[in-house]
């Protein structure tokens, strides 16, 4: 089966299974959007949900964040991995914006500008703040998308490259939440039994069933 049929056919699985795909960060706008991916990477978004409501509560918006001191950004979002680092960014991120006119714009050149946001953050913004076709790469994806032999799953720039050409543009923002969420609740990372699995069992090759079944 041919890459494109076998995309075909995952994405009319998911979107049986996941008709409706919300984002599963709580946000408000586009700036606590980015605020919530930022603070995601390695950690799950339980935990970022968790943390987030008493830091909005206090900086909302990219001003009041840059009117506090890292040392109090860092009180607030303790609880999540890479801490320190991450409390200097939103400072620092912050102050960025602030000098840019104070708002967060729909613009790749200025998103990948800002402290501590990569492509797949700015992508998440893009996507979903925005409107804009992407396709943000997270582990889940990059995991699955080597599974389903849809990549080859060396790089996420080259899984990002080999999804968008395969999957509809229109689909994309849709496609990469439910792949993510079809990575938690049926294909997990460990002990996983690919050959039942409703996708798995019949995209994944016999060797790769083999080869993560030992």
């Amino acid at each position: 089966m041919r890459r494109a049929e076998k995309a075909e056919r995952i994405g009319q699985i998911l979107d049986d299974i996941y008709p409706d795909t919300p984002i599963p960060l709580d946000h408000t706008d586009p700036y606590t959007l980015l605020v919530a991916v930022a603070l995601s990477a390695q950690t799950t978004d339980k935990k970022v949900n968790q943390v987030t409501p008493a830091l909005f509560a206090v900086a909302p918006t990219p001003d009041k964040m840059a009117a506090l001191d890292p040392d109090d950004i860092l009180e607030l979002i303790r609880e999540v991995g890479l801490a320190p680092t991450k409390a200097r960014n939103l400072w620092t991120a912050a102050n960025q914006i602030v000098d840019a006119g104070g708002d967060v714009i729909g613009d790749w050149e200025f998103l990948e500008s800002l402290a501590g946001v990569g492509h797949k953050t700015a992508s998440v913004v893009m996507s979903q703040a925005f409107g804009v076709p992407a396709f943000p790469v997270d582990t889940h994806i990059h995991r699955l998308a080597a599974r389903w032999g849809l990549s080859n799953g060396t790089t996420v720039e080259r899984t990002e490259r080999d999804l968008k050409a395969v999957f509809p543009r229109e689909t994309w923002n849709d496609r990469h939440l439910q792949i993510i969420f079809f990575g938690r609740e049926y294909c997990p990372a460990l002990r996983h039994d690919l050959a039942a699995c409703p996708i798995c069992g019949w995209a994944a090759t016999k060797k790769r069933i083999r080869e993560e079944s030992r």
